[in-house]
């Protein structure tokens, strides 16, 4: 079977930065044909910085990664200094990035090269808010229908939110992007806290990476060090959610999660529950199916495979 060709769609973070290094060394379920950058957890600049620092550490400089949108469609930019540090991957000492930034546009890049594939074999993989996709969706609404699957991480429904009470940040960032992406009729894949905040770093699970003895082990253990700080914090967990790289391992071992196809809609007008992805869970209305909406993990087959991955760069 031939490997699943993807973009990404990003705004490092550290856990968008192991669930990008999951792909790069995921290359027979995986062909990472670009990664896009977005704002969200820390402005475009370091965001776009962030993913060439992270392919130069995976060992991948050819991969291309595009700026896109600085800012939401129609609000201004919230960001999470708080959680993932001034550079956006506080934890480790990287480098600064030697390969180059491409000079298109991420979201003429994401339209170009859908339009240029085969019907339906391109998966978009958005880690942060939606703006890059619904950009592209606006700009050329014929995508839509060649797209095979976006497989995103956002929203909640057990979890309810992390942003508000009500909404968790990639789409409380920019709801009006992520009410367009739902309502496209895509066929759509969803990693809600639901299930991201039962990918736990514990310390035995961050050991292991360290113990692979290798830049990028150590680098992902600093990385999820740093990070679990706030969780732990907030939360009293026992570590750090991995959120973004449970998009990524539904790629290479779908059969790690569990969920519903139910409706999902976006909150865009209420002041108090701005952001929220109102999941139908128990079907009670009569509104259409349009997302596959996950809520379990196997958490330890999914650090399994992790670790296992992360050993290969």
């Amino acid at each position: 079977m031939s490997p699943r060709k993807i973009i990404i769609d990003t705004d490092p973070g550290q856990d968008d930065a192991i669930a990008i290094l999951l792909a790069l060394a995921s290359p027979e379920e995986i062909e990472v044909l670009g990664i896009t950058a977005v704002a969200g957890n820390v402005p475009l600049s370091l965001t776009e910085k962030n993913a060439r620092i992270v392919c130069e550490l995976a060992g991948k400089p050819q991969v291309r990664v595009f700026a896109g949108c600085d800012a939401p469609l129609s609000r201004p930019l919230i960001t999470a200094e708080h959680v993932h540090g001034k550079t956006g991957l506080d934890g480790p000492v990287l480098p600064d990035p030697q390969m180059p930034l491409q000079a298109q546009h991420g979201v003429d890049f994401i339209i170009e090269t859908i339009r240029n594939a085969p019907l339906k074999t391109i998966t978009l993989c958005p880690l942060g808010p939606l703006t890059n996709i619904a950009s592209a969706l606006l700009k050329a609404p014929d995508i839509a229908e060649r797209i095979e699957e976006i497989i995103l991480m956002g929203g909640a429904y057990f979890e309810v939110g992390n942003i508000t009470p009500s909404a968790e940040f990639n789409i409380y960032v920019d709801p009006e992007a992520a009410d367009i992406v739902f309502k496209s009729g895509i066929s759509l894949t969803v990693m809600p806290l639901d299930v991201t905040h039962k990918a736990l770093v514990t310390k035995e699970r961050n050991d292991a990476f360290r113990a692979l003895g290798t830049a990028v082990g150590a680098a992902t253990a600093d990385m999820t060090d740093f990070f679990e700080r706030f969780d732990k914090e907030k939360y009293g967990s026992a570590g750090a959610p991995l959120h973004d790289p449970c998009v990524t391992a539904y790629l290479i071992k779908p059969e790690l999660f569990k969920g519903r196809y139910i409706n999902v809609m976006i909150e865009t007008e209420s002041e108090l529950t701005l952001g929220m992805t109102v999941a139908d869970w128990w079907r009670v209305t009569k509104r259409p199916a349009n997302a596959t909406f996950m809520n379990d993990i196997d958490a330890d087959g999914f650090f399994t495979l992790l670790t296992e991955r992360l050993g290969r760069l």
